[in-house]
């Protein structure tokens, strides 16, 4: 059973920078993807980027404009999301999602799927 747990919400002033983690485990498959979303008050779930194990490879939504990295720590099979220079429209929770894939098969990029496996969010509250 695939298991995600996201962590490091919580009320930051603007212009602060912050790292979110996702915990993953429990993949059957040789390889996975892995993706951060978002969701504002009143707003509809957006997908902020994702990353496909096999090859490493980001893929990003296009309204993310610099200011989003994500980074993976295999030790810890954890995968980090640091915003920086954080603004009060980036308040929302945040979730991370996932799903295993086999390398045998011929996939499309993370950006485009129905991830099988989402974490309870974390909120990221910025004040101005």
């Amino acid at each position: 059973e695939v298991q995600l747990q996201a962590f490091g919400g919580g009320f930051v002033h603007s212009r602060q920078s912050l790292t979110l983690s996702c915990t993953a485990s429990g993949f059957t498959e040789d390889a996975y993807a892995i993706a951060w979303f978002r969701q504002a008050p009143g707003k509809e779930r957006e997908e902020i980027g994702c990353i496909m194990s096999s090859d490493g490879q980001i893929h990003w939504s296009d309204f993310v404009k610099g200011r989003f990295s994500i980074a993976s720590d295999n030790a810890k099979n954890t995968l980090n999301l640091q915003i920086n220079d954080l603004k009060p429209e980036d308040t929302a929770v945040y979730f991370c999602a996932a799903e295993g894939y086999y390398t045998y098969y011929e996939v499309v990029p993370c950006s485009s799927w129905d991830f099988d496996y989402w974490a309870h969010g974390t909120l990221v509250t910025v004040s101005s």
